[in-house]
C-alpha cells in the first residue's frame, strides 16, 4: 500500500474529524499532496491541495478545513472542523503530478478512501 487515508467516521453536524494520509516515503519524498471527496452519486470533487508550499483550498471548505503536513512521517492531515452534512463523502488522498492542483488528471497515486459521514 501506497497511500493509506484513515481517521473517518460518523460525526454530528458541527463536529470535527482529522483524517490521514500516509505515504511511503518512496513516493511522498517533496511531491505536493492533495485530497479529493466523492460523495453517492455524484463526482470526485476537490478539496485541498498542497503544492509547491502553498496551500488551495476549495471554497466549500474554506475556513473549515486545514490541511497539513509532517515530511518526517511521510503524512499528510486533513483537519476537518464544523461539519456539514454536504461534506459527507468518501475521501481520498493523492500525490499531485503536475498541472493544475484542481484536477483529478494532475495527480498519479490514490489511496483507497476512507468514509467520512455527517449527520444532521
Amino acid at each position: 500500500v501506497q497511500l493509506q487515508a484513515s481517521g473517518g467516521g460518523l460525526v454530528q453536524a458541527g463536529g470535527s474529524l482529522r483524517l490521514s494520509c500516509a505515504a511511503s516515503s518512496s513516493i511522498f519524498r517533496s511531491y505536493g499532496m492533495g485530497w479529493f471527496r466523492q460523495a453517492p452519486g455524484k463526482e470526485r470533487e476537490f478539496v485541498v491541495a498542497l503544492v509547491w508550499n502553498n496551500i488551495h483550498y476549495a471554497d466549500s471548505v474554506k475556513g473549515r478545513f486545514t490541511m497539513s503536513r509532517d515530511n518526517a512521517k511521510n503524512t499528510v492531515y486533513l483537519q476537518m472542523n464544523n461539519l456539514k452534512p454536504e461534506d459527507t463523502a468518501v475521501y481520498y488522498c493523492t500525490r499531485w503530478a503536475g498541472g493544475d492542483y484542481y484536477r483529478i488528471s494532475s495527480y498519479d497515486y490514490w489511496g483507497q478512501g476512507t468514509q467520512v459521514t455527517v449527520s444532521s
